[in-house]
């Protein structure tokens, strides 16, 4: 393995290896390839049988510890084509009893500037099937089933962290539920975008050296072993540019950033137990210790680690910003960094997704007294009142209740009885549409 055996000279050597589906995918279109190639009559059968054998065993990791070239190598993935098609061809010429080329033979058709951005795009989209779509899934549903559940317990909303009008711990919650569900959205239509591969291009997307018919029998055995119903590119674009990947990236770091703001609204809540809100709680975060020197003191500690996913997702999708950016003319420069960022970034929100699903929103018990308590004592109810006095005396009364003053007081002094007052101050009214002093509450 000549290739591999010196490029590590040239290239980094950082200890960054490329993730399994990269490799499994670059398996995969080894094995595409040699079946294209032999029903063209290009490849005898005992190379072509042994290629296959040899390429599905490197999807199944058999040789993971040989793709050994580091991520930060020359842009265009030669350094990764070239040690797949190393590592192939030596197990290969032991399976077919006679010298398998790794150029002529495992590569034949191929260009490391085609068969590299076909691998990277294969891998994100078996990823995002596989593992980020059920997650998501499951995220969605577990905000859903809780917001239904939660729907009428009132607490405080807030503002600048501030108090605010009343609203439903179910309010909150359908508010994650619809921006999830329009994330999936945005992905599942990106990743269709994704799905068009540039493998037959070869060398700068004219396709020299393939046979014409190369590209589409590759696709079609893509899709017999895979099912995702990946098509052909314009090649010339697909190798040149890698901004399909970018949008996937943004919509990912879109998604990071959902539910990063979820995880800190989980801690807020949970903060306390009684020099924070105090809100909720989450059992599954008391199975560990959350200090080393407070005893007994839990900590948020699955939401805190999916704000640091969601920092790690929302940092690669900037870096892929730059990546996407390298290259000039025929070819992308970025493209083994990207490829692995966008890998990195799927199983990183699948995991959080699924962890944060599972262990808090799905576990998670609403402090129903301690969040009414603060709804009734917010001064922003004065807001009730607003319609019928104005909002600048409003706002002097406003001010006496931050200090203290009790609303129900403010309410007499201006004339209200008291159950005027208790019709007013009905909390379950103060959450829906209407204008309860006037008289006009929805009363759905």
């Amino acid at each position: 393995m000549k290739y591999t055996e010196t490029a590590p000279k040239l290239f980094m050597n950082t200890g960054t290896r490329f993730p399994r589906k990269i490799i499994w995918s670059l398996g995969l279109l080894k094995y595409t390839a040699a079946v294209a190639n032999q029903k063209l009559g290009l490849l005898e059968p005992q190379i072509a049988d042994a290629i296959k054998r040899a390429s599905k065993e490197l999807m199944d990791g058999k040789y993971d510890d040989q793709i050994v070239l580091d991520v930060f190598q020359t842009g265009s993935g030669t350094g990764l084509n070239m040690n797949v098609n190393e590592v192939i061809a030596e197990v290969a010429t032991k399976y077919a009893g006679k010298p398998v080329h790794p150029n002529d033979h495992v590569n034949m058709g191929q260009s490391s500037n085609d068969t590299v951005p076909t691998a990277i795009r294969v891998a994100a989209v078996a990823e995002f099937y596989e593992k980020l779509l059920p997650a998501l899934d499951k995220m969605i549903s577990s905000l859903e089933r809780k917001s239904q559940e939660f729907m009428n317990i009132i607490k405080s909303g807030r503002t600048h962290l501030r108090d605010a009008l009343p609203i439903t711990l179910g309010q909150e919650l359908s508010a994650y539920v619809d921006a999830f569900k329009h994330d999936k959205s945005v992905l599942e239509s990106i990743i269709e975008y994704v799905k068009e591969l540039p493998i037959g291009g070869t060398a700068v997307g004219t396709g020299l050296n393939a046979h014409p018919e190369f590209p589409k029998l590759v696709i079609e055995e893509f899709n017999r072993q895979t099912g995702y119903g990946f098509k052909e590119a314009n090649k010339f674009r697909a190798m040149r540019l890698l901004t399909d990947l970018l949008e996937l990236s943004g919509a990912l770091r879109t998604l990071a950033v959902n539910m990063y703001r979820l995880g800190q609204d989980m801690r807020l809540m949970f903060s306390g137990p009684l020099t924070g809100l105090n809100e909720i709680d989450l059992p599954t975060q008391e199975e560990i210790a959350g200090s080393s020197i407070m005893p007994g003191k839990t900590n948020p500690v699955t939401v805190e680690a999916s704000l640091l996913v969601s920092a790690q997702i929302v940092g690669l999708d900037h870096a892929n910003q730059f990546a996407s950016m390298l290259g000039e003319f025929e070819l992308a420069m970025g493209v083994p960094l990207i490829g692995y960022n966008i890998v990195t970034e799927i199983n990183l929100a699948a995991e959080a997704l699924n962890k944060f699903a599972s262990l808090v929103i799905d576990g998670m018990k609403p402090n129903v007294e301690q969040m009414r308590r603060y709804a009734e004592s917010s001064p922003s109810l004065i807001t009730v009142i607003s319609p019928i006095i104005g909002y600048d005396k409003a706002s002097q009364i406003g001010k006496r209740l931050s200090k203290g003053y009790s609303i129900r007081d403010a309410l007499r002094e201006l004339g209200f009885k008291d159950e005027e007052i208790d019709k007013l101050l009905n909390l379950e009214n103060l959450v829906k549409p209407g204008i309860p002093a006037k008289g006009s509450n929805n009363k759905k």
